[in-house]
């Protein structure tokens, strides 16, 4: 026998999953740390998926507890429409199964691996079987699967059906349990907290370790799931389109018109009559050199972008500004949502937003939050064109220190929504480098950072404006006091002076004898009312106005008043104590706001 017929012997197809189980770095679990992030992350986009399909508000469960040795269980339970029981098992148990792939619009997950790969990852380690609740409405039963894949036929090993008792009227509940470690906790929470950033309807309950977070919606709003479309012709390839053809029962123009986007009669004919074939043939008949004269033609008749209002799910500005204000405190924050635009026939769209100050870290490079289709990025930052579009900008330019990335106490967040988002590999950590992505981003990022040069500038200015205020505030009296004692005479109404070069709401807080005198002048033209804050070990029992309100926390009372203002008025309060703490107003713009804390 040759050495040819021997390897002849050894030769064999493989099947999807045996062909990711040697290859599990692929799907996102190279290691055991990354296993529980990437098992939730997929868990998680799914319940968010089906929750926005059935127009429901995501209310989302996430368990993680350690089960004995390294094997920790995974707990994911969402309120969606729940899955027909005969379907169950292929989700679960079969990779490259889904609804979504064949659909032009934009969604979390399209391949079909993402959970399927999480139940192959759960039975390589531990050899325990996925447990899958669900129920699709309260008057059908919820149905309860063990579920496993068969690696050589890529198809699911169901160990047990049975039906179930469970509370919840409609949804789904998965629990995996897998060898892994949870060094990443601090990631794993990351993770959470930019998804609710971004999915700012979403509800999200973790417990793990023993300790529980909760990541609350800040929109009551249902976001409009998006609309397939159909292909649009500069878009697509030759395979694709002779597998449509085979498919097709119609004449060529009819073909062209019901299958494509934006393309109509007029465009149809003229596709037509570049490629030299009749409108009237059916399209089936076409022969495969037909077939490649038509795709040329296509990519030379002028066609209008393809349509992305339906089939796109921008996050919105005010809702990315309310989900990162949730989250993150910071002193100034921007959102831009740039028009919709294509690459390769598919619509997509740029968002992002810039942070500032607050408690963002004053040092090292800036906090870079990437997303694409409203899934966080976590993985591959350095191999992304989003980073590499930031580290183009040049960002002294707006005020900002640059070393490669910027550095300083800023976030910037891009999000990318798109029905085809180009990946680099099929984890899905990093976006390739498509120029008109690139161009998209680079533009909302340059809007942005004008905006938030203008900010720095216009704060810097105010800083200034406040410092020599301050100056005035604490020098005058004491000038005034100076002089009457030299002259002999009572200290002077001081008031009117302050007032011209003032034009604030000046709050003055004086510490005396043991005694605390908190004064409220306003010398602006705004009226209503503010509300003081004074925090300090002081009770504040005595004061001549009693808190609207206070409360105590270890060492420190939170005294909170109420104060009219009008033009010209002074409000005053006195009590007992040693002063310290903070003193802050709310409900009036900063800017009039100047501060003075005394002790005498």
């Amino acid at each position: 026998m040759s050495l040819a017929d021997e390897l002849a012997k050894k030769q064999r197809s493989i099947s999807v999953a045996e062909f990711f189980e040697k290859n599990k770095h692929l799907l996102g679990f190279d290691s055991p740390v990354r296993g529980i992030i990437t098992t939730v992350k997929e868990a998680v986009d799914n319940s968010l998926d089906a929750c926005e399909e059935a127009m429901v508000l995501p209310d989302i469960f996430i368990g993680i507890k350690k089960v004995s040795g390294e094997v920790y269980r995974i707990i994911v339970e969402d309120n969606g429409p729940g899955i027909v029981p005969d379907q169950i098992p292929y989700v679960f148990g079969k990779l490259l199964y889904g609804s979504r792939f064949h659909q032009i619009k934009q969604s979390r997950g399209q391949q079909g691996i993402g959970i399927s790969a999480a139940v192959l990852y759960a039975q390589l380690t531990t050899g325990i079987p996925t447990t899958v609740i669900s129920r699709t409405g309260a008057a059908t039963p919820a149905w309860r699967f063990e579920i496993q894949i068969d690696i050589e036929s890529n198809e699911p090993e169901i160990l047990r059906r049975e039906e179930a008792e469970w509370d919840r009227t409609h949804g789904t509940r998965v629990q995996i349990e897998f060898r892994s470690t949870l060094a990443a906790k601090k990631r794993l929470l990351d993770y959470l907290k930019y998804t609710s950033i971004v999915n700012p309807h979403a509800r999200i309950r973790v417990e793990m370790d023993d300790e529980a977070f909760l990541f609350e919606r800040v929109s009551d709003e249902v976001i409009a799931c998006p609309e397939p479309i159909q292909p649009h012709p500069h878009g697509i390839e030759i395979g694709n389109l002779k597998r449509m053809i085979v498919y097709s029962e119609d004449s060529l123009e009819d073909f062209l018109v019901n299958g494509f986007a934006r393309v109509g009669t007029k465009t149809a004919r003229e596709m037509c009559r570049l490629a030299g074939l009749a409108c009237e043939m059916p399209a089936r008949n076409l022969t495969p050199a037909q077939q490649k004269s038509l795709l040329d033609a296509m990519q030379q008749v002028k066609v209008p972008a393809p349509p992305t209002t339906q089939c796109l799910s921008p996050i919105g500005e005010a809702l990315i500004v309310q989900g990162l204000e949730k989250e993150i405190q910071m002193d100034f924050v921007s959102a831009r949502t740039r028009p919709s635009s294509v690459y390769s026939g598919n619509p997509f769209m740029v968002e992002a937003a810039i942070g500032y100050g607050g408690k963002l870290p004053p040092e090292g490079n800036a906090q870079i939050l990437r997303f694409a289709n409203r899934v966080p990025l976590v993985y591959q930052q350095g191999a992304c064109a989003i980073t590499g579009c930031i580290a183009g900008i040049n960002w002294k330019t707006y005020g900002i220190s640059q070393s490669g990335l910027p550095i300083g106490p800023l976030l910037i967040l891009v999000h990318i929504a798109s029905t085809n988002v180009p990946f680099t590999s099929e984890s899905k950590d990093a976006v390739a480098s498509i120029p008109e992505i690139e161009k998209e981003v680079t533009l909302a990022l340059q809007e942005l950072g004008r905006e938030l040069k203008t900010y720095l500038s216009r704060r810097d200015k105010s800083r200034l404006q406040e410092d020599r205020a301050r100056a005035v505030c604490a020098i005058i009296p004491e000038i005034a006091a100076k002089v009457a004692e030299i002259v002999e005479l009572p200290p002077p109404d001081i008031s009117p002076i302050e007032g011209k070069i003032m034009r604030k709401l000046v709050t003055r807080r004086e510490t005396r004898d043991g005694k605390v005198a908190i004064e409220v002048r306003n010398y602006t033209d705004q009226k209503g009312a503010v509300t003081l804050y004074d925090i300090s070990p002081d009770t504040a029992e005595d004061a001549t106005i009693r808190p609207d309100f206070s409360s105590r926390m270890e060492q420190e009372v939170t005294k909170v008043w109420q104060v009219p203002i009008e033009p010209g008025s002074v409000w005053r309060v006195e009590y007992t104590g040693a002063g310290g703490g903070s003193l802050d107003i709310r409900g009036i713009d900063q800017k009039y706001i100047v501060t003075v804390d005394l002790d005498v």
